[in-house]
C-alpha cells in the first residue's frame, strides 16, 4: 500500500484503484463487489513482497521434524503458491539452495518436496477431472449410505457454536485468518463428515469460500481423502491424537471434556481410542446392518483404522494451491505484435509467463462477477479476505483490475489497446479455461506455460498419490542434481 495516495473510493463500475491510503481502503472499494456481509482482511498479507519473506524463513528440516503440530514449522507459503505469486518449481528451487547452504543431506528437505509433489499431483488430476472432483471418486467406505449425509452445513458448525472448544476454535481460525493448519483441516473435516454425517461438498463449499489457498482441487479432494470416497478408510481422530499434535490448552478449557467421553452426558466425543469410535460412527462397516436399515455403500469394509496419518491430506502443510501441472500451449502460427495479456488468479506472480514473454504490453485481470455472485462451478462466493488478498497480490503486477465478465471485458479492452492477439498462462481450472474458448473464438489466443515442478513424459497413474510419486520423486530430485531418474 502507498501511504502517500489519496482514500481510495468505493467503486461499482470502472477500474479498481491501484493505490491505496491503508488497508481500511482497500476493503472499502472491494466491499461493494460481494453480496454477502463483508468483514475485515486477513492478517496474512498478499504480494510477491510477503511472499519472499515467507520464502526466506522456511526451514525445511524444521518443518520434517514438526510439520504435525499446531505450533510446528509449517511454511504458510500455500496462499501464495494458490496463487502463483510463487511458483511450485521457485519453491522448489529454493528448497534445493536449503539444502546446498546448510550442507543437509536430502533426507532433510524431503518431506516438504513431497509435499511440494502433492500440490502438483492434485493440479495433474484436477486438470484431468475437471469439475468431475466434486463427484465421489469411489463409494464410501462408512458402511453408510451416501443420502444419509445432510446436504448442508450445519449453523452451529459455521457460527462456531457447536460447545466443543477445539472444533468452534478451528471454526474461528477459519473464518477470522482465512488459513488452517493442515491437521486442524483434517479434524474439522472428519468431525463434519463423521461425527455429524454432513456431506462432503457441504464442508468443502464452506473452506473454499474462505480460505486465502482456497484451491477446488486440492480442497475437494482432501475432503473426499477425509470422507473415504478417495481414500482406502474414513479418516477419524480422537483426543489423544488432538493433545498430542494441538497440546492440551484446547481440551483443557471444554466443558465437554471436563464432563467425561462419549458416554457421558455433554461430553467429548472424542475422548476414546480408535476401535470404539470406529465402532461408534461406523457399525455397519463390521457387521450386517439391521433389516431396516439401509444397506452399505461397500461389501468390503475396511479394516479397524490405527491412528490415523496425517500425510497431507489437504496438500497442505506447505500448502495447498495451484500451478499447472504442465500447462498446455496453443502458439500461433504468427506470434502476437501488439497482444494484450489476460492476467489470471493462478498467476499473479513475476513468473508468469505471458508478463515474461512480452514485458510492458498491456494486462487486464477481471475479477469475474458470476465467482463473486456464487453463480459458478468452481464454489461459492468469496469472503472478503479471499478478494483482499488477491487485490493485494494484483497491485504489485503491472495490471489493470477490473470486474464483470472476464471474455467481454478482455475483448473491450483488446480492441481499445488495438490488439492483434490475447496472450495468458495455462490454467487448470475449468472455469478458466471455457473462458479461454471464448476469446479464442473473437482474437488469435496464446496460452504459455508455467516452468513445472517436474517433467513426466508419459502418462502417470493418477489413482493414489503413491503411484503419481513413484513416478515423480526422482525426476524432481534429478533437477537437483540429487539423484537420477
Amino acid at each position: 500500500m502507498d501511504a502517500r495516495a489519496p482514500h481510495a473510493t468505493a467503486i461499482a463500475h470502472g477500474d479498481l484503484p491501484r493505490k491505496f491510503a491503508s488497508r481500511a481502503a482497500l476493503v472499502q472499494a472491494l466491499r461493494p463487489l460481494l453480496l454477502s456481509p463483508a468483514s475485515g482482511l486477513s492478517p496474512i498479507r498478499g504480494g510477491r513482497a510477503a511472499a519472499e519473506r515467507r520464502l526466506a524463513a522456511i526451514d525445511p528440516g524444521a518443518y520434517g521434524r514438526s510439520r504435525n503440530a499446531l505450533d510446528g514449522a509449517v511454511t504458510r507459503l500455500s496462499p501464495y503458491i494458490r496463487h502463483g505469486v510463487l511458483t511450485l518449481a521457485e519453491v522448489r528451487d529454493a528448497v534445493f539452495a536449503w539444502l546446498e547452504t546448510s550442507g543437509a543431506p536430502r533426507a532433510a528437505a524431503a518431506k516438504l518436496i513431497a509435499e511440494l509433489g502433492w500440490r502438483d499431483y492434485w493440479q495433474r488430476l484436477w486438470h484431468q477431472l475437471g469439475d468431475g472432483i466434486w463427484h465421489d471418486r469411489e463409494p464410501l467406505k462408512t458402511g453408510h449410505p451416501a443420502p444419509s449425509y445432510a446436504a448442508v452445513l450445519p449453523a452451529d458448525i459455521q457460527d462456531g457454536s457447536t460447545g466443543l472448544t477445539c472444533i468452534d476454535a478451528f471454526a474461528a481460525e477459519l473464518i477470522g485468518s482465512g488459513w488452517l493448519h493442515n491437521h486442524a483441516r483434517l479434524w474439522l473435516a472428519s468431525y463434519v463428515v463423521h461425527w455429524r454425517r454432513v456431506r462432503w461438498q457441504a464442508g468443502a463449499q464452506w473452506f473454499l469460500q474462505h480460505l486465502l489457498d482456497g484451491d477446488p482441487a486440492s480442497n475437494a479432494l482432501s475432503w473426499q481423502w477425509v470422507a473415504s470416497s478417495f481414500s482406502t478408510k474414513p479418516y477419524i481422530f480422537n483426543r489423544a491424537n488432538l493433545e498430542r499434535y494441538g497440546g492440551q490448552s484446547l481440551c483443557a478449557r471444554c466443558p465437554a471434556a471436563r464432563r467425561g467421553g462419549p458416554d457421558a452426558p455433554g461430553g467429548c466425543p472424542f475422548d476414546a481410542d480408535y476401535e470404539q469410535l470406529q465402532q461408534q460412527l461406523f457399525p455397519w462397516a463390521t457387521e450386517a446392518p439391521p433389516a431396516s436399515a439401509p444397506a452399505p455403500q461397500t461389501p468390503s469394509p475396511p479394516p479397524p483404522a490405527p491412528e490415523p496419518s496425517t500425510a497431507s491430506a489437504f496438500g497442505l502443510a506447505v500448502s495447498a494451491g495451484p500451478l499447472a501441472p504442465t500447462g498446455t500451449s496453443r502458439p500461433n502460427p504468427d506470434p502476437p505484435q501488439r497482444p494484450v495479456l489476460w492476467i489470471h488468479g493462478e498467476a499473479l506472480g513475476p513468473a508468469n509467463p505471458a508478463l515474461r514473454a512480452y514485458p510492458g504490453r498491456p494486462a487486464l485481470f477481471v475479477f469475474d462477477s458470476a465467482w463473486l455472485t456464487g453463480t459458478t462451478t468452481s464454489g461459492p462466493p468469496p469472503s472478503l479476505k479471499r478478494l483482499g488478498f488477491l487485490a493485494e497480490c494484483l497491485v504489485e503486477l503491472p495490471v489493470t483490475i477490473r470486474h464483470g465478465d472476464p471474455a467481454a471485458e478482455l475483448l473491450a479492452f483488446a480492441q481499445r489497446h488495438g490488439a492483434d492477439g490475447i496472450v495468458t498462462s495455462a490454467a487448470v481450472d475449468p472455469r478458466l479455461a471455457a473462458i479461454q474458448a471464448q476469446l479464442a473464438g473473437a482474437l488469435p489466443l496464446t496460452v504459455l506455460p508455467p516452468e513445472p515442478f517436474v517433467v513426466l513424459e508419459q502418462a502417470v497413474d493418477l489413482g493414489r498419490f503413491s503411484r503419481y510419486w513413484r513416478r515423480a520423486e526422482a525426476r524432481v530430485w534429478a533437477a537437483a542434481g540429487r539423484g537420477r531418474p
